[in-house]
């Protein structure tokens, strides 16, 4: 009666883990197919389910992951930044105004239909703009408005605002629908203007940008608050224009452009696809060899392996922010190196306690307890020093750090939990322990005790 239930309790286990292989198999192959021919990232797919993920301009995974500008190619600008000495006399904190001025570029980059232009920190006072798709070095300037200076002057042609006291400008409608002018203050440039205009009732006061004149309109009544609507006879066309100059001088800081040039695309296009060639095969290569070497286990590798090259690709598609460059294709490799290296050290501890004449159940709980330490020391230290790089480090290096650091992440989470999902449902399978270890003295052993 027992020996009926023991075979009962192995068969119900062998079915259990029979479908739940099924069903990662499924799943593995449904969601990589989709991965690769586009699958719908709107609301008509994944989010219906999922309504938490970030959301993408477009609609499926290729198109989502944006290139950096030395695969996709485009336009770059170095600008130096400095403060004027009326900044500094009245105490301003450089970085403070250097980060503001690095947003307000990014935000206006973003607003123009560049969501994919990025700006960084260059060094200790310098600005990085790279913007994908431009071929016109002069069109950048154009794109993130001249570093001109914007003033406000009274009736008397005293100035009494500077671009520093602008937040925003826009194009917007006045009461009656027709084109008009919008823009607001800082709470220092709303009481310098409330108090301004309280005394120019009547009067003009003039805005200039790099001392041209852009607009001189005649003040109604004081304005307090922070928000100016300027009306008049614009059309739509004129009313852009100069939202766009007022914009564009409303930065913190002075910058100087130090360098712009181009990069080509189809320098882009080929190093792309020397690239993904080579880490195909690279990971083909590794995939044999893993197959090889460790049998059935080499199989569960790769196996995990595929499961965390399309966990890495949704998350480069999904999650703001991150470009794929060539160092960061060269952080990706690093990363699937690690994933390897977590399943080798596991597997060689399995090996070790098969060897030790334990069960292939217990060797293989007892070889993940045994590997994990080492594991976690490994990707904790890659973390770090991706941490480091990542806040340190600027353009390129960057890249390849943001890459490194997600994908040793999630190769640490593939070997902890998908690994051993993978394995345990094996070994539960498919119970011969030559299956899954080249050692002589393993003998014919079969499972004996769970792996949990």
């Amino acid at each position: 009666m027992k020996v009926n239930n023991r075979r009962r309790t192995k068969l119900s286990r062998k079915n259990s883990a029979a479908l739940a292989l099924c069903v990662a198999l499924v799943l593995t192959i449904v969601v990589g197919f989709l991965g690769i021919n586009g699958a719908w990232l709107d609301n008509r797919g994944l989010y219906k389910l999922l309504p938490w993920l970030p959301t993408t301009n477009a609609d499926n995974w290729p198109d989502s992951i944006a290139l950096g500008l030395d695969l996709k190619g485009g336009v770059y600008v170095e600008y130096e930044a400095t403060m004027s000495e009326e900044m500094k006399a009245e105490g301003y904190d450089f970085n403070t105004l250097l980060d503001s001025t690095m947003g307000v570029i990014a935000k206006r980059l973003t607003d123009k239909g560049y969501p994919e232009a990025t700006v960084s920190k260059l060094g200790s006072a310098g600005i990085r703009v790279e913007i994908p798709d431009v071929t016109d070095p002069a069109a950048v300037l154009d794109l993130i408005g001249s570093p001109a200076k914007l003033e406000f002057l009274d009736s008397e042609g005293n100035v009494f605002l500077e671009g520093r006291h602008l937040q925003t400008a826009l194009r917007t409608v006045d009461q009656n629908y027709q084109p008009a002018i919008s823009f607001a203050l800082t709470s220092e440039g709303a009481t310098l203007f409330g108090d301004m205009t309280a005394a120019s009732i009547g009067k003009a006061i003039t805005i200039t940008l790099d001392g041209e004149e852009l607009m001189s309109p005649t003040v109604n009544e004081a304005i307090y608050g922070g928000q100016v609507l300027v009306t008049g006879s614009f059309t739509e066309e004129r009313a852009d224009t100069i939202a766009l100059q007022l914009q564009s001088g409303a930065l913190p800081l002075d910058i100087r452009q130090d360098k712009l040039d181009t990069i080509s695309a189809t320098l882009g296009i080929d190093a792309l696809g020397s690239s993904v060639k080579a880490a195909i095969i690279g990971i083909f290569i590794v995939m044999l060899i893993m197959l090889i070497r460790y049998r059935m286990c080499g199989l569960v590798a790769d196996w995990a392996l595929c499961i965390y090259i399309i966990i890495l690709f949704l998350l480069i598609a999904i999650v703001p922010g991150i470009q794929l460059t060539l160092p960061g294709i060269a952080g990706i490799i690093l990363g699937i190196g690690m994933a390897v290296d977590a399943n080798v050290v596991i597997f060689e501890r399995v090996n070790e306690e098969v060897v030790a004449g334990r069960p292939l159940a217990h060797a293989v709980r007892i070889g993940f307890k045994n590997a994990m330490s080492a594991v976690i020391d490994a990707n904790i230290t890659t973390i770090i020093a991706s941490v480091v790089l990542l806040s340190f480090g600027t353009g390129s290096v960057q890249g390849f750090a943001v890459t490194l650091l997600l994908g040793v992440i999630t190769s640490m989470i593939s070997a902890i939990l998908v690994t051993r999902f993978l394995l345990t449902n094996m070994v539960r399978l498919f119970p011969n322990t030559k299956l899954f270890v080249a050692v002589e003295a393993a003998g014919e052993q079969t499972i004996e005790g769970e792996a949990n």
